[in-house]
């Protein structure tokens, strides 16, 4: 009788060990599988089409709860990994919990890439635009255009008591952002718009100030999380680049570039100033580096209200300055760049695209 139960445990500990290998070991395939895809553009392409498929029936799902069921779903995440880690340090039910969350890493893992993962491997839209070299030149002329133009959108949106820029209605923003969404050139893509309004605020708004985070697509909601802390200046543009992401563009600076094609002709004076504003603060970050006396020229060249708007922005950041920021910042570098996508500080590729549009033959 000892000896068979003695015998059991052992078969029991041995299968324990075996599942945990296996999916260690599934986790390690389904790694090399979709690596080996993303090098494969008929298989890129079907994974672009299926997104594309879906993304009416997903944002339609949650759309209408009123709160981001995306940080729900990551906060019950987070939950479930602190319980795992309790109950590996007690020692309590040690290879349960370690199997479950082997299972649970390869359900994350396969529903990420399936939905979302190998959307950064498609073609670029750079390969989609006119060929051209990008000057300094350039660079210059197009600062000086944006310029004037967020010196004249500025006088027509309104102001808080301090004289910063303040959102009159944020659902109109919303509203324009979808609709603007349906006149896209047809040249970066074929994505088309759901014309869902599946914009959120994220529950993590006051741990996203201190990140440097401004939003975030939720591929598992299909939802666009923003921080509604942000001052105002940034929330119509923030919220443009994430709806990009919905539409079907992966990588961060073509959400900009896409997010700055919906706001640029846009009839609402709030998601043009705010579309301008990026763009020239863009430029000038492009020039800062070999180019100072121009950006500071251009810099003191704002107007009144907009150098308020500046003033107002750089406190925000400072205000939210700290160890979550400089921790965030390299994750999403290192995230960006396993994605095959510049830094999260780098703003070349958006302006290269930027001025390849502006100064491609049809926009003349």
């Amino acid at each position: 009788m000892i000896w068979t139960n003695f015998k059991k445990k052992v078969n029991t500990k041995k299968n324990k060990y075996q599942t945990k290998r296996f999916w260690a070991g599934f986790l390690l395939a389904q790694i090399l599988l979709f690596f080996m895809l993303s090098k494969i553009g008929f298989a890129v392409e079907l994974f672009a089409r299926f997104f594309e498929l879906k993304k009416r029936f997903h944002q339609q799902l949650f759309a209408r709860i009123p709160f981001s069921v995306g940080d729900v779903f990551y906060i019950v995440v987070f939950i479930f990994l602190g319980f795992i880690l309790i109950n590996t340090i007690r020692k309590v039910s040690r290879n349960k919990s370690l199997i479950w969350l082997f299972v649970a890493i390869n359900s994350f893992y396969f529903i990420y890439q399936l939905f979302w993962g190998m959307m950064y491997f498609q073609h670029p839209i750079r390969e989609k635009l006119p060929k051209g070299v990008v000057t300094a030149k350039q660079t210059k002329e197009l600062a000086l255009i944006y310029l004037d133009r967020c010196r004249k959108t500025r006088e027509l949106v309104s102001e808080d008591g301090r004289g910063v820029f303040e959102i009159e209605n944020f659902k109109e923003v919303e509203t324009e952002i979808l609709r603007r969404q349906k006149h896209l050139p047809k040249i970066i893509g074929s994505q088309k718009s759901t014309a869902i309004n599946s914009f959120k605020p994220s529950l993590f708004r006051g741990i996203m100030s201190y990140t440097g985070i401004f939003g975030y697509y939720n591929p598992f909601s299909a939802e666009a999380q923003i921080n509604a802390e942000l001052p105002s200046i940034f929330l119509p543009f923030t919220l443009a680049h994430e709806s990009s992401h919905q539409l079907g563009f992966a990588r961060e600076q073509e959400a900009n570039f896409v997010g700055y094609l919906i706001g640029k002709e846009s009839g609402n004076s709030d998601l043009r100033y705010s579309t301008e504003y990026f763009v020239l603060k863009s430029l000038l970050n492009a020039l800062a580096e070999k180019n100072p006396a121009f950006v500071k020229q251009v810099l003191s060249a704002y107007s009144p209200g907009m150098k308020r708007d500046r003033n107002a922005e750089k406190a925000f950041i400072k205000n939210h300055a700290g160890i979550l920021d400089s921790l965030f910042g390299i994750t999403n570098d290192l995230f960006l760049k396993s994605n095959q996508q510049d830094g999260s500080v780098t703003y070349s590729y958006f302006v290269n695209l930027l001025i390849q549009y502006e100064y491609s033959p049809d926009q003349q």
